[in-house]
């Protein structure tokens, strides 16, 4: 299913996190409209601080897996 949002790009901080930390599959594995809504609210942030506290959320629940946004996740939309 297609994006409705305009697709965020991923900045080189945000691809290097993935890599260094592993979890570049448990990301690519996420549903498109959270991979974007992820990126999003990382380029939102207007400062460095920011970005990085949300960055490091990201990655938590990527490690955690069952967590979306602070939400749970099963795996498939609900």
């Amino acid at each position: 299913m297609p994006l409705k949002r305009a697709l965020q790009p991923m900045p080189a901080f945000v691809a290097a996190a993935l890599d260094e930390s592993g979890l570049r599959d448990a990301y690519e594995a996420r549903p498109d409209y959270q991979r974007n809504d992820y990126l999003g609210w990382i380029n939102t942030a207007k400062r460095e601080t920011t970005k990085h506290k949300r960055l490091t959320r990201m990655l938590e629940e990527l490690r955690e897996g069952d967590v979306y946004m602070d939400m749970p996740w099963g795996g498939s939309r609900q």
